[in-house]
């Protein structure tokens, strides 16, 4: 049986993916991505919100639109600090904005503990050396790049901690 899709969920998903392979190829991720994010989110809470019954709820609960903004900001303001001891880039910074904003107050927790797996994960990966079998692939030679410049695309793993978190969340719905 076919289930329904949410066309907000699906089109966050692939702005975020687009995101993160942005930033695991050039160090970069562009302002459009997290614009479009974010006015993804308004029409989605939009909708939300006219189809809700009690819109006070909707908009003022920890679990409504309150509640995303709240985390939204929490997170940019944790990304911007970040960005000025300079331990993350500014693309990095920006997108904590839309994770926030998609993931909720209450997705907060479980997207902080699959930050830090992902992270350790990372970290432990690029120690491990590159089979030869892979080396000519050209991710193979990226993860080098990156491995000997070390400086690590953190958005990538922001962008599977976020979409994991999502993929819980919609399980409990």
């Amino acid at each position: 049986m076919m289930e329904k899709i949410n066309i907000i969920t699906a089109i966050a998903t692939l702005l975020f993916l687009h995101a993160a392979w942005s930033d695991f190829r050039f160090w970069r991720i562009p302002n459009a991505v997290i614009l479009a994010l974010v006015a993804v989110y308004a029409v989605g809470a939009t909708a939300g919100m006219l189809a809700a019954e009690d819109v006070g709820a909707a908009l003022f609960s920890s679990t409504g639109i309150a509640g995303d903004i709240g985390a939204g900001l929490l997170l940019f303001i944790l990304g911007f600090a970040l960005w000025s001891f300079r331990l993350f880039g500014a693309g990095d910074a920006k997108l904590f904005l839309p994770i926030g904003l998609f993931l909720g107050w209450h997705g907060m927790l479980p997207f902080a503990v699959f930050l830090l797996i992902g992270g350790i994960a990372t970290l432990l990966a690029l120690k491990l050396p590159m089979p030869l079998q892979l080396a000519h692939y050209s991710v193979a030679m990226r993860i080098e790049e990156i491995r000997s410049t070390r400086k690590i695309p953190y958005g990538v793993i922001m962008v599977i901690a976020a979409l994991t978190t999502m993929t819980m969340q919609a399980g409990t719905a």
